[in-house]
């Protein structure tokens, strides 16, 4: 459903400036608790790759925290990532928080689908697939959109990055350019784990329909 580990990004980037013999490269990396990277900055004359773990909020994304839930770490321990890439025009900024809520799935989708409506049309989805009405929001986004959402870098052990291509369950609501998206993974009874997820994708993935916003 969900990736979002962001570790060792640095050296993979500063390899590709320096195989490309980019003048004024720079990078930055601050290390977290057990020595794993937590925020890794590079930036080159061309642009940059900021991505920062483990201080993102939901108020971040502006939307709320579901009563009673509690940051949650995803399957590679990561609680949140900010991941802001541009290059000239080119600009993607994703942000995503895990969350574990000890109620069950209807009442945190009945939350979320309240508070959703502030970004206008909500849509649940299903695999890639309307469940219910509206199938479309009035911006243009549908369940099956899927181009340009999807970022991931791999490197060492680690994958990095976002993608909604696994399918579940997902409430979004925008347009295909920028979304607001809750995604549920499976749950132990009684418990409900998701993630908030704001995603601002580069200008042109809005594809035929001619809606960029």
């Amino acid at each position: 459903m969900i990736r979002n580990t962001m570790s060792s990004l640095a050296g993979l980037f500063a390899c590709l400036a320096l195989a490309a013999g980019v003048a004024g490269c720079r990078v930055h990396v601050e290390k977290g608790a057990n020595g794993e990277d937590k925020n890794v900055q590079v930036d080159t004359p061309f642009g940059g790759i900021h991505v920062n773990t483990d201080q993102t909020t939901a108020a971040d994304l502006g939307l709320p925290v579901y009563p009673g839930a509690q940051i949650a770490q995803d399957k590679e321990n990561d609680k949140s990532a900010d991941v802001h890439m541009g290059f000239g025009e080119w600009e993607l900024r994703v942000k995503v928080v895990n969350y574990s809520a000890p109620d069950s799935q209807d009442k945190v989708v009945a939350f979320y689908k309240k508070a959703l409506t502030r970004y206008g049309d909500v849509i649940a989805c299903q695999n890639k697939a309307p469940v219910g009405a509206p199938a479309t929001t009035s911006e243009g986004l549908t369940c099956s959109d899927s181009s340009g959402a999807h970022v991931k870098v791999d490197a060492g052990d680690h994958d990095h990055g976002y993608t909604t291509d696994e399918g579940g369950f997902q409430l979004k609501a925008g347009s295909k350019r920028h979304q607001h998206i809750v995604a549920f993974e499976s749950s132990a009874p009684g418990q409900t784990r998701f993630a908030l997820v704001a995603l601002d994708l580069p200008v042109g993935v809005e594809g035929s329909s001619g809606k960029s916003d």
